[in-house]
């Protein structure tokens, strides 16, 4: 599968990626669409959709700061799900940030509830097939503790939690704490 990124401004293509964020994540993990959209007006966040011959596949939106980007949501359109687009999505996220330190958020894999333990493990053990290596510490996100990978990169916590401050501002990046190693 061959999947190609576009930012997207405005559109129906920005309505199809606006859809799938509020269908792919909790509540307690969202951030204000309109806060991403108007990201974007700073060059600081991209709104990217996931597309293979103009098909609609998913969306990553991305937060940058320095050499570092944060992939703050990823997500994959339910009909082609297990299809390789994940995978082949992430290529591409490393060839266009090819030179910078990709960070990843995942919500914790320490959690009792067991079938949210097998869908937890299922999305680490994905990126961990496709060379993203664990940072060595835990963050807890708006209350929801969260490990942290990267594309082999080291990437400290003060460093990771300065691209929340450049591209969201103090309001956003004040609810993230430090949990440990």
């Amino acid at each position: 599968m061959s999947v190609k990124l576009k930012q997207v401004f405005s559109g129906k293509r920005l309505d199809e990626v606006h859809a799938l964020y509020e269908t792919a994540f909790p509540a307690s993990e969202k951030k204000p669409f309109s806060m991403i959209v108007s990201g974007q007006g700073t060059g600081l966040v991209e709104i990217l959709s996931l597309e293979e011959n103009n098909r609609f596949l998913g969306l990553a939106i991305m937060a940058k700061a320095g050499d570092r980007v944060l992939l703050d949501y990823f997500a994959i359109a339910d009909e082609v799900r297990g299809h390789g687009a994940g995978s082949a999505a992430l290529q591409a996220l490393r060839e266009r940030y090819q030179g910078m330190r990709i960070i990843i958020e995942i919500e914790s894999t320490k959690c009792v509830d067991e079938e949210e333990l097998v869908l937890r493990t299922r999305r680490k053990k994905f990126y961990l097939r496709n060379g993203f290596t664990m940072l060595p510490y835990y963050i807890d996100l708006w209350g929801t503790e969260m490990e942290m990978l990267s594309n082999g990169q080291p990437c400290p916590y003060e460093e990771y939690l300065d691209i929340y401050t450049t591209a969201f501002g103090t309001k956003v990046s004040d609810k993230i704490h430090f949990l440990g190693d």
